[in-house]
């Protein structure tokens, strides 16, 4: 167990909304400043990291791209999670999602917040 400050964002939006954006940025934030940032996938925020997605999307023109804001975080050591039931009803399975994204239930964000982690919703 990492003895870093942990946050979880639990991220329910997608192409669709760009509080998905906001959240990649907190997120990297998270990283520079040091802490354990586990983002949690859900719902339409599931999307963004299916293969090739997010290679030329970008939600707030004063922000990077979303390609490189998830190529950031998840080269600074960030991890993704995304959820069994909104990956399946996209018709996801792990093959189609980038590799460094574990497809696993809310237990392992339920753990990670009974260890202290602060949680962010978006």
């Amino acid at each position: 167990m990492s003895d870093k400050k942990k946050l979880v964002i639990v991220v329910t939006r997608g192409f669709d909304d760009e509080r998905s954006s906001v959240a990649l940025s907190i997120a990297n934030s998270g990283l520079n400043s040091g802490l354990e940032v586990t983002m949690f996938l859900v719902s339409s925020a599931v999307d963004l990291v299916r293969k090739g997605a997010t290679v030329v999307s970008q939600l707030n023109p004063l922000d990077p791209p979303l390609g490189e804001m998830l190529d950031n975080f998840i080269a600074s050591g960030g991890h993704i999670l995304a959820c069994p039931p909104c990956a399946k009803v996209r018709g996801y399975g792990q093959d189609d999602l980038l590799d460094e994204v574990q497809v696993i239930g809310s237990p392992a964000m339920h753990q990670l917040i009974g260890q202290g982690a602060a949680t962010l919703t978006f």
